[in-house]
């Protein structure tokens, strides 16, 4: 059995001033005889806890702490604290405030940063209160910098989990080491789905980008495969803060939620997952030289490692085996469905030659009429291979790649029918003559 030790030092201080009186407090003493004893006391040198020098004690003191031992025992013995304790007694209350207000608005400048500035500015007097009172005056506060971290003041930061598989997922991207591909260093660029409450990673790709089109890309395959979730977790980045997903988790049921800004811890399970996947693949990828080798070892170190080892935060449970024992949810998407939430469209003017961009390509148009003029261009994101379509009067026009050379020996589209031209009759219209007319005061022309 383990000793019996004080709780902290207070009670050892207790512990301390109750062997020093406590015999005479078990004694029966005669008139003028606990004076003498006291006196006695006072001249003895003792060392209190944490001290490393001896001190004695005076009379009034060990009187004090006499009477309390005996009316309340070792517990009225206990220091008690300061009651203006965390008040800085050396600072005006306008100075106290001040303080507290720098620390609210910056929270990352450190004590002596700020005594600094402000003794430099004139605002405080040079050695008017230490760092360390000003430390207990944060503490006494609730502003220490501890809780100010994830921006939200005295913050209590709990441990969360969804309810149940396909809850949530967490999205993220990491940063992996460059790699050699033909000669040229290519940024490598992790993407990855997490479900919150099995840890099971849903998809898990590797891109020289971190697009929003390749977050689009990943999450279609995702849910092609297991269905979708009910909410989707995001950082800030620009990845993840683009109109077309906002709109296609809007047309599909899905919550889309994004972290506090500069928030770390609380993307704590994605954060955990890759440092995970640098110890396990990340840091041995130095003699890869193509996406697919890094593919190929990021799949087998997941089937073959992260879903079947037994997890922390689930208990020594394995991702794989709580994501696959989770009850089977009612399918809620088709792919017509699909393709409508993840359809994008912008406005473009045509070319003269009939052709316009989308994209970064260059597409051409058989409905000639409509050059010059602004459609409505319209490409489906879930298979970014497909060819995007003008949609103008309720129609579908599809759009073509443009082949200039092909197009110096193909046939002209005929116009739009019935646009053909007239004959070109005479009409009258001389502005110089009408203005000539008005000034000579010949009658205007009858129409």
């Amino acid at each position: 059995m383990d000793d019996i030790k004080p709780k902290d030092h207070a009670e050892t201080v207790a512990l301390f001033r109750s062997e020093i009186i406590g015999a005479l407090c078990r004694r029966d003493l005669d008139r003028g005889e606990l004076s003498a004893e006291l006196r006695k006391l006072s001249k003895q040198r003792l060392r209190r806890p944490g001290d490393d020098k001896t001190v004695t004690i005076s009379v009034p003191t060990l009187e004090r702490w006499y009477y309390r031992y005996r009316k309340g025992g070792i517990a009225a013995l206990v220091p008690r604290p300061r009651s203006d304790r965390g008040r800085a007694r050396a600072l005006r209350a306008e100075q106290r405030q001040l303080l507290c207000d720098i620390r609210r608005e910056h929270t990352a400048a450190s004590v002596p940063l700020i005594l600094r500035t402000l003794v430099l500015d004139g605002r405080l007097p040079k050695s008017a209160v230490s760092p360390a009172t000003v430390r207990r005056l944060y503490a006494e506060q609730g502003l220490d910098r501890v809780p100010l971290r994830d921006g939200q003041g005295a913050h209590t930061r709990l441990r969360w989990q969804a309810a149940a598989p396909m809850a949530l997922w967490h999205g993220d991207v990491c940063h992996g080491p460059a790699i050699v591909i033909g000669g040229k260093s290519r940024s490598l660029r992790i993407h990855a789905l997490l479900d919150d409450a099995s840890r099971f990673v849903v998809a898990l790709e590797a891109h020289h980008s971190e697009r929003e089109i390749d977050m689009l890309g990943l999450f279609v395959r995702a849910v092609r495969r297991f269905g979708l979730p009910d909410a989707l977790y995001l950082d800030n980045g620009s990845t993840y803060s683009g109109v077309a997903l906002r709109v296609a988790c809007e047309r599909l049921g899905v919550t889309l939620i994004h972290a506090a800004p500069y928030d770390a811890p609380a993307r704590g399970k994605m954060e955990r997952f890759w440092r995970d996947v640098r110890e396990g693949v990340l840091d041995w990828v130095g003699g890869v030289t193509s996406l697919h080798d890094v593919a190929v070892r990021l799949w087998a170190w997941l089937d073959q490692h992260y879903h079947q080892a037994p997890h922390a935060g689930l208990w020594g449970r394995a991702p794989g085996v709580v994501f696959s024992e989770a009850p089977p949810r009612l399918d809620r998407l088709d792919e017509d469905k699909l393709r409508v939430a993840l359809t994008v469209r912008e406005r473009r003017r045509v070319r003269r030659d009939t052709t316009l961009s989308v994209g970064g390509k260059d597409y051409e148009l058989d409905q000639g009429f409509l050059a010059g003029r602004i459609v409505t261009v319209a490409r489906c994101l879930v298979d970014p291979n497909d060819a995007p379509w003008v949609e103008h009067e309720g129609k579908r026009l599809p759009l073509r790649t443009v082949d200039a050379v092909g197009n110096a020996t193909r046939k002209r589209p005929r116009r739009r029918p019935g646009a053909a031209t007239a004959p070109m009759l005479h009409v009258p219209f001389d502005p110089p003559g009408a203005l000539l007319d008005k000034a000579t005061g010949k009658k205007p022309r009858t129409p």
